[in-house]
Order: C-alpha cells, then sequence, then structure tokens
C-alpha cells in the first residue's frame, strides 16, 4: 500500500522564448511513503482468545480494503478491531495509516500516537507520524520522527527517503542527497529515491547527475511520467528542443492531464518557431489548472 503525500521539491524548468519569463512549475518532488502493519504478531494482553482472533480478522479485511482504495470501509473495520481488542498498538497504527490516506492527518496523528504508547518501539508509527506533521507543514517535527524510527531500525530505508523529503523541502539538499543515497543503499530498486535525488542535484546546478537519476528512474519505471518531464528540462536547457519535445511527448502519453508537461511543451515549440502547436499547448495546460498559461499565451498567440 502507498501512502500519498507531496512534497514541493523545487526544479526550474527553463523557458526561453520571447516575450514569457516565466519559470515553469516544476514535477512535484515524490511522495512520502507509508508503511502497513498486519496482524501477524501475537499479541500479548488479555484479550480472550476469541476476540484476538476476531480483531485480527476484521484487521486483515481492513488492510485489503485500504489496498482496493476503500478507505472508509478499512477504517470502520480496523475501529472494529480496537473495539475488540483495545491494546494491540496495530490497529490504531493501521487507522491511522488509512486515515492519512484519506488525509485526515490531524485524527492520524491520535491513532499514531496512541500506538507509540502501547508499542514505543513501532518505528513504522514514527515514520507514518513523521508523514502527517509533513502535511500538516511541521518539516522539523517529520524529520524528528523519521530520525526515531531510523535510530529503531537503521535499516527502514523509508524512514530516510522521507526525512529527505523533508529536508528538500527545507533548502538542504544535500542532506536530502545524502539521505537518498542511503535508501538507495539499502533498497537499490527504490525509485522515488532515485528521481528525487534528481531533482535536488538538478537544483544545486548537477545537471549531468540528475540526468543520470532520471534516466535509473526510468529503467526501473518506464511509466515514471514526471521523470520524462525532468529529463526534458534538461534538454531543453542545453538548447535540445527537439530531444525536449520529444520527452514531453512522451510523459503526455503516459499522464494526459499533466499541465507542466504540456506547458513545457508549448514553450520549447516555441522556442522551434511553432507557435500555432506552443498556442495549443498552452491552451491545454490552461485548461489543466496551470496558473500562468493563460497569461504567457496573451504575450505569444496572436
Amino acid at each position: 500500500m502507498k501512502q500519498s503525500s507531496l512534497l514541493m521539491v523545487a526544479l526550474i524548468a527553463y523557458v526561453g522564448w520571447a516575450g514569457c519569463t516565466r519559470e515553469a512549475p516544476p514535477p512535484h518532488g515524490d511522495t512520502m511513503s507509508g508503511i502497513t502493519v498486519s496482524s501477524d504478531n501475537k499479541p500479548t494482553h488479555t484479550a480472550n482468545d476469541s476476540e484476538t482472533k476476531n480483531a485480527a480478522a476484521y484487521n486483515n479485511r481492513g488492510l485489503a480494503k485500504d489496498t482496493l482504495g476503500d478507505y472508509q470501509g478499512a477504517i470502520a473495520d480496523f475501529t472494529k478491531s480496537i473495539e475488540l481488542d483495545p491494546k494491540d498498538s496495530t490497529y490504531y497504527y493501521n487507522r491511522g495509516f488509512t486515515e492519512n490516506n484519506l488525509g485526515d492527518h490531524q485524527r492520524a496523528m491520535l491513532d499514531l500516537n496512541k500506538s507509540l504508547v502501547l508499542d514505543p518501539k513501532l518505528a513504522p508509527a514514527y515514520v507514518n507520524r513523521g508523514f502527517a506533521k509533513e502535511r500538516l507543514g511541521d518539516y522539523h517535527g517529520a524529520i524528528s520522527d523519521c530520525n526515531k524510527a531510523i535510530e529503531l531500525n537503521p535499516k527502514l530505508a523509508e524512514a530516510y527517503y522521507n526525512r529527505g523529503l523533508a529536508k528538500d523541502t527545507l533548502g538542504d539538499y544535500q542532506g536530502a542527497i545524502s539521505d537518498y543515497n542511503k535508501a538507495i543503499e539499502l533498497e537499490p530498486k527504490h525509485v522515488k529515491s532515485y528521481y528525487n535525488r534528481g531533482l535536488a542535484k538538478h537544483t544545486l546546478k548537477d545537471y549531468q547527475g540528475a540526468m543520470s537519476d532520471f534516466n535509473k528512474t526510468i529503467e526501473l519505471d518506464p511509466k515514471y511520467a514526471k521523470a520524462y518531464i525532468s529529463r526534458g528540462v534538461i534538454r531543453a536547457r542545453s538548447g535540445d528542443y527537439q530531444g525536449a519535445i520529444s520527452e514531453f511527448n512522451k510523459a503526455i502519453e503516459l499522464d494526459p492531464k499533466d499541465a507542466t508537461a504540456y506547458y513545457n511543451r508549448g514553450a520549447d515549440k516555441a522556442n522551434l518557431g511553432d507557435m500555432s502547436g506552443a498556442c495549443q499547448d498552452l491552451s491545454a495546460a490552461g485548461k489543466l489548472g496551470d496558473p500562468d498559461a493563460y497569461s504567457s499565451m496573451k504575450k505569444v498567440c496572436k
């Protein structure tokens, strides 16, 4: 299961066409990751055997519902598990996980706090509480929780990855890169770490290193649309507008609703003198919610 959280990571798209000096919106930095906990662990508290078994059954059904995107159904099952067996940290943890999926981060914090009261060594609970803190704008708190998770489990790649995202948001790009490096060391196929490391390198003007990471992202996941956009940004920066357009074409093929891809493709079509094509792409970007597309059209579309 995945927990979705957008952390903005700066990547400036090169836009060089006349009459428009706007820095195109970057692909977002990737998402913080959540960790689920099954009920395979044997409870050590005093619920009777029947209640324990029933609570575990509701929990496992809740995990299945969460996987299918039925978050309300999952929460109802985790709540039933808690009613039957209120001293098992797993059930509070999983309900908090799903509440994060629903965007109810304040309630998630309450459940994750409770899970840590019951089991202070539950490292994934610190990771996911850090996720909730990040969504609530407490980036330093998110880092603190990731630190605790790493203290408890130094091999937890998601803790390094999430800490890297929070550091990125705070402008500590070298620190973020170090954390992505560690996540990749622990999980060599950790796609999101390659992608976000590439964004951090780009911010530090290490364009060759950034391109290498975006290439690796696509090697591991050929459907990673944002990586094509990021490669296109670098190609455009070097003047390879045709190459950039090819990258944006692929991104749009994979994600037809990505406004950034249309905006950047429009910019590079304009760089090549295709003003009609540029205006069509800017219009598409505007319809998809790009904040600057229509103002750019006024400057370049006659």
